[in-house]
């Protein structure tokens, strides 16, 4: 990708123009096809029982999208743990620890372990040896982080998530758009999960579910609708602090997540419209020259505090920048349609 995830989603939708965007275009467009290619080729290999899939020890819940980027995973993987903790389950969470290194956290797993202190997360490229590590420490239930695309292990339940403001990564498979598989790949959830719908008009929602049901084939699957919810501030030290502290308040945002303008717009919605932005690629590690950046342009702005994601607030090494405080939205999941039928598909897993 581009060093800048907003300059390379300007250049896949279209905005960026001129005849270098133009020529971008073409080349990303050469290399979609092969990759589309390998895409369709790997799904028949799973749905003619070509490639082989395995089946954990225990349940296993599935989380995951089709496009690149975030669509709101994580609010709904912490839901469901709190969920099945409340029916006296043990559950746990399998990823592949996506950029993680050695001995250490990915960006997701180590939001998801202040979100959910005591669920346990295992992180494994072989996502079976995972599950099976989990399973041996107790857990009974297991919830498959980014899983639509992993289809190697066997799954009791299938959730997909789409993000309400970018709900088909510009109708393109990577990298000429941000889809991971072709739209079709929907016909695989047992349950499609709208997100961010706050952030859309009732028309636009409408418009996103009559597409899905187009590709799925039928109305027949559960079509839920949520919104990302901000609860409090939380600092690097662990303390929470309420929303009400960013009221008047100049505000710098600051994330490297996979879609800053969302981020952006739940800080507008909250009524605390940034002096400034700064936004770094997806599952960027801060360095000491970004450091500098931000404080630079903390100062040139005025900025009395700096708001980022739980997700950049683990890797962000300082607690304060030129002595503004630095903390994150902790986000939490409201169901606006649809939890009764979830909650009906979740008591059925054994």
């Amino acid at each position: 990708m581009l060093p800048d995830a907003e300059s390379f989603r300007r250049l896949v939708d279209g905005r960026a123009t001129g005849l270098v965007a133009t020529l971008g275009r073409t080349g990303l467009s050469a290399i979609e096809i092969p990759y589309e290619a390998l895409v369709r080729l790997r799904n028949y290999g799973y749905d003619h029982s070509i490639l082989t899939v395995k089946k954990a020890s225990a349940p296993v819940i599935s989380v995951g999208n089709l496009t690149l980027g975030g669509t709101g995973k994580t609010p709904l993987v912490a839901w469901l743990a709190h969920w099945f903790a409340q029916h006296n389950k043990k559950p746990a969470i399998i990823s592949r620890g996506y950029k993680a290194k050695t001995g250490q956290l990915s960006d997701e797993a180590a939001e998801l372990k202040i979100l959910l202190p005591t669920v346990p997360h295992y992180a494994n490229k072989q996502r079976i040896i995972a599950a099976g590590e989990a399973v041996t420490k107790g857990s009974d239930v297991l919830l498959l982080d980014d899983g639509f695309q992993h289809r190697q292990i066997s799954r009791d339940l299938n959730l997909i998530t789409i993000d309400a403001t970018d709900p088909f990564g510009c109708n393109r498979i990577f990298p000429r758009g941000l889809l991971r598989e072709p739209l079709w790949g929907l016909k695989r959830a047992d349950a499609l999960v709208l997100t961010r719908t706050d952030q859309v008009s009732i028309k636009t929602r409408n418009e996103i579910q009559e597409q899905c049901f187009q590709f799925v084939g039928s109305h027949d699957k559960p079509w839920i609708e949520t919104e990302h919810r901000p609860s409090n501030l939380r600092l690097v030290d662990g303390t929470t602090q309420p929303l009400k502290t960013l009221q008047d308040k100049r505000i710098l945002s600051l994330s490297a997540i996979g879609n800053p303008a969302a981020f952006h717009r739940t800080l507008t919605t909250l009524g605390h419209e940034p002096v400034a932005t700064l936004t770094f690629p997806d599952h960027h590690t801060y360095t000491t020259d970004d450091i500098h950046r931000i404080s630079e342009e903390t100062e040139s702005v005025g900025a009395e505090i700096i708001v980022t994601t739980l997700k950049d607030l683990v890797k962000l090494p300082l607690a304060s920048v030129r002595n503004r405080p630095l903390c994150a939205l902790e986000i939490g999941i409201q169901f606006q349609t649809g939890l009764q039928d979830l909650e009906y598909l979740l008591n059925k897993i054994p």
